[in-house]
């Protein structure tokens, strides 16, 4: 008697080609779920009325850049980190001096370079000199003595006389401020990695077929 045993189709063959399939599969899914993650967040961004410009800087990668790996990986991150993170954790902002934060009000406009204005620049660019005024309750100022453009903006008076000038609030003065948690990026975060075994399953399935 003889018995002959043939395997087929080849145990290495179809290893291989189950290595692959599980390759393009976790690739597969940290791609789709670094996206997701992504559009997630964005989406909490602007939700929370912060804006596309900010909502924009948060960017996906999956790792290796190129090819299929079991070991892919995928990173998601914003490109404003200390804003994002500002609004995600809702922090208690001190100055740096321990004395005063100035909050510029209308009247103080904007930095040339973007953002919040700052005192000093406020006097170079104006020409006038701030006058500090305590105030038992609420918050202190920084005031000028001037008036109010077309724009509300505070500037220097140009009467001779003295007429129209005005005592205008520039800037707010407090200790400190409580920033408002606004985002929850750790929730949407732990969906995303709770949604991958399946993906995973998913993309494996889909691979081999």
């Amino acid at each position: 008697m003889k018995i002959k045993l043939d395997l087929a189709p080849d145990l290495v063959a179809v290893m291989a080609a189950e290595i692959k399939a599980g390759e393009k599969a976790v690739s597969a899914a940290m791609r789709e779920a670094g996206t997701g993650l992504k559009t997630a967040w964005r989406s909490q961004i602007t939700g929370a009325g912060l804006g596309r410009r900010l909502a924009n800087t948060i960017r996906s990668q999956t790792f290796p850049k190129s090819g299929d790996s079991l070991n892919a990986a995928a990173l998601v991150w914003s490109q404003a980190p200390v804003i994002v993170s500002a609004h995600d954790t809702g922090p208690l902002i001190r100055s740096k001096s321990g004395l005063w934060l100035a909050i510029p009000t209308a009247a103080a406009g904007k930095s040339t370079r973007g953002g919040r204005i700052t005192p000093g620049e406020w006097e170079r660019r104006r020409g006038l000199r701030l006058q500090f005024v305590y105030r038992k309750r609420g918050p202190s100022l920084l005031v000028a003595e001037g008036r109010l453009n077309s724009r509300g903006l505070g500037v220097a008076s140009r009467s001779k006389t003295g007429r129209g000038l005005a005592t205008v609030p520039i800037f707010l003065l407090v200790r400190q401020v409580k920033l408002t948690k606004r985002l929850d990026l750790v929730r949407d975060a732990e969906r995303a990695v709770d949604r991958i075994p399946g993906l995973i399953v998913a993309k494996w399935v889909e691979a081999k077929l």
